[in-house]
């Protein structure tokens, strides 16, 4: 197994931190944007895309601040980590968000999460 890079990709989102982070803590809320269905036991969330099921364990979260998940198949120290950033001047929110992929799927990765921000977006009236 290749060893997974980390990167990180920020989005500015035209909500209140608030209402964002019910979209990014909440099985209704994820299910909204990120996978087809997302449904939760304690810290564990299952996350449903075209009939594939993947287990995640939430790891850390802060209210209104981030979330921090690990999916329950790897064999690694990876996670991914949605956080939301408002800058203190202009109180502009973003998402920044944090991942690992393997070295040649990094492009993929990426387009990925831009593909379902775009969706969060759209769902949040953001542009």
């Amino acid at each position: 197994m290749s060893d997974k890079i980390k990167y990180e990709i920020e989005f500015v989102i035209q909500s209140s931190p608030q209402l964002l982070y019910q979209y990014l803590s909440t099985p209704s809320g994820l299910s909204e944007w990120f996978a087809d269905n997302v449904n939760s036991r304690g810290e564990l969330f299952e996350f449903i895309w075209d009939g594939a099921e993947e287990e995640a364990k939430l790891l850390k979260k802060k209210n209104d601040d981030f979330v921090r998940f690990a999916w329950v198949d790897n064999e690694d120290d990876s996670f991914f980590e949605l956080k939301i950033i408002v800058d203190e001047i202009t109180k502009d929110v973003s998402l920044f968000i944090t991942d690992f992929a393997e070295e040649d799927e990094l492009d993929e990765a990426k387009m990925l999460w831009e593909n379902q921000v775009s969706d969060l977006k759209s769902i949040l009236g953001s542009k």
